[in-house]
């Protein structure tokens, strides 16, 4: 059958952002319906059924929805079926994150938790899918999965890889994190699913979509041969570079992208004292998915004033950007409870999140918030309560949607003090860089409401709180480094990574491609993070990722960035 004449469907059990699968579909020149009732499967000639969040939500989800037998009965009637990080969990027989929830069994084998010792987790970025076939086993319509290129990751739980017994049967490709090697791709048949997000994944995501869309995707049985050990999967991670955004609405109402210095975004008096303007949100985003930046967050620094579902124009940005930017998305501000300006309706944070994926989001990041919720987790311990009731906006999102969709967004600024015993029930590091009365010590204070008001928590008490809370990584800025230029604050980034287990990215203060090199080698934080310099071309991204390539970093290519044509 023709690929346009083929009934293509999506499988949405609400689990988040599945804009962007339909973006990536129309931009490859087909369209998707949705599956509305029990009746679209036999309808139906592909299905590609995309997932994030938890294992047992997304069974609960199809089995409460009807969906569950009549996906499998589509299975076994040989149409194709494509599935995507958790829509490829669910085809195994369960999953130790939820264990009283059994998968629906597709597969032989277990989804895993990853062991943390040597590792950050979730494993999140842009790694290798290694096709683990040997020559000549497979037929020539094969799904687009390139060698050198690299997917896009976010998960905490995987399927290991072992490459002996049921698994020569349906593994098609296992990607290394760390010491674990993991099942990245499974090809049976007429089920072809992928732990990675191709739909997130760029140029080469674009592709093995194409694939499957275009192509008659199956896998003799006969096709099971020996596969490569998983000594032979090799370590291919990279460290993500992210531009970072800054919108708010100037005087005259418009959105624009701005950049503070130390969090200032006015021009001085006798330039105007307007709000600095370089650029208009969409096309600043456009432009640094072609120069290759492996994500790109927006931090809405007006914090709705109101109701998140009013500011129409900020969520029309997101729904803008998904179109044409296929790399990950974060979005920042109004991540809270609201309540409607008649002071009658309470929207939940998970709601107000929820609003954000639809609109194309991946990830949302929490500030002030995330300051307030770690303070009641440490009452709550000292109380002798338990800390974790499921109350906060934390706790909430990433139970609907998963861990790797909070990301805590951190604004600290230095408060030097002569000996750790000055600032009693905090963490106190010893300074290389002496304070104004030369202080030898100093803390790291938290602040909220955009850095005007510091709070009695510090940057440890923060990230520690929210880890336990369900947050998924740490946007780690600094408010003495912001717009300095001067590089990042390595002695906050590396207390920080040391108190963690999840992702840090590392924020503020990069001026020059040596920065961010430098932080990477220092603390091995897993991205790195810059805002001015790549708004006003003073440092391309592709100048970072040269430099940080010919010092032996990791990097996906700028080559990999470049929108599908």
């Amino acid at each position: 059958m023709a690929a346009g004449d083929q009934k293509l469907y999506l499988l949405d059990y609400g689990a988040g952002n599945v804009r962007s699968l339909l973006n990536a579909v129309e931009k490859l020149g087909h369209r998707i319906e949705y599956i509305k009732t029990v009746e679209d499967f036999a309808k139906a000639d592909k299905i590609i059924f995309p997932g994030v969040g938890a294992f047992g939500y997304a069974m609960r989800a199809l089995k409460s929805s009807g969906f569950a037998e009549p996906l499998k009965a589509y299975i076994a009637s040989g149409r194709p079926l494509m599935g995507i990080c958790v829509g490829m969990q669910v085809l195994f027989e369960g999953s130790d994150e939820s264990p009283s929830e059994p998968g629906l069994g597709i597969f032989e084998g277990r989804v895993e938790l990853f062991d943390k010792k040597l590792k950050s987790v979730p494993h999140m970025g842009w790694n290798a899918a290694q096709v683990v076939h040997q020559e000549n086993v497979l037929t020539s319509a094969v799904p687009e999965i390139g060698e050198d290129s690299r997917y896009y990751f976010v998960h905490s739980y995987a399927v290991p890889y072992t490459g002996v017994g049921a698994q020569r049967g349906y593994v098609h490709s296992a990607t290394r994190y760390v010491d674990q090697a993991v099942v990245s791709s499974v090809w049976s048949r007429n089920v072809f699913a992928t732990q990675f997000h191709p739909e997130k994944s760029g140029a080469a995501g674009l592709a093995l979509l194409q694939s499957f869309i275009e192509r008659d995707l199956v896998r003799p049985p006969s096709s099971a041969g020996e596969l490569r050990t998983p000594e032979d999967v090799d370590s291919a991670l990279t460290v993500r570079v992210i531009a970072c955004l800054d919108v708010r609405a100037n005087d005259q109402g418009d959105l624009v992208v701005t950049k503070g210095d130390q969090y200032d975004v006015r021009e001085s008096a006798d330039m105007g004292g307007d709000v600095r303007n370089l650029g208009k949100p969409v096309d600043l985003a456009k432009r640094y998915y072609d120069e290759g930046a492996d994500e790109i967050a927006f931090l809405n620094i007006t914090s709705f004033r109101n109701l998140p579902f009013r500011d129409t124009p900020m969520l029309e940005v997101l729904r803008q950007a998904s179109r044409s930017i296929f790399v990950p998305l974060t979005i920042g501000g109004g991540v809270r409870d609201s309540v409607d300006p008649d002071g009658e309706h309470v929207w939940p944070a998970v709601q107000v999140a929820g609003e954000y994926f639809r609109s194309g989001a991946d990830k949302v990041s929490i500030g002030s918030d995330a300051v307030y919720a770690a303070e009641r987790y440490w009452q709550r311990k000292a109380e002798g309560q338990v800390p974790l009731d499921g109350s906060t906006a934390i706790e909430q999102i990433a139970e609907r949607y998963g861990r790797q969709a909070v990301v805590i967004s951190v604004d600290p600024r230095r408060v030097y003090v002569n000996t750790p015993e000055d600032a009693s029930g905090h963490h106190v590091i010893r300074t290389a860089f002496p304070g104004p009365n030369g202080e030898q010590y100093c803390w790291y204070q938290c602040t909220v409401k955009g850095g005007r008001e510091g709070r009695d928590t510090d940057v440890r008490q923060l990230v520690m709180a929210c880890e336990a809370l369900g947050a998924g990584e740490i946007l780690l800025n600094c408010m003495d480094k912001d717009g300095t230029n001067s590089g990042y604050d390595i002695e906050l980034i590396s207390d920080t990574k040391a108190a963690v287990s999840i992702p840090v990215i590392a924020s503020s203060g990069a001026g020059k491609p040596e920065h961010f090199a430098e932080v990477v080698e220092q603390t091995a934080v897993e991205a790195v993070l810059a805002a001015g310099i790549f708004h006003r071309r003073e440092v391309p991204i592709a100048a970072v990722k040269s430099y940080m390539q010919e010092q032996g970093i990791s990097i996906r290519s700028t080559e990999d960035g470049i929108v599908f044509p």
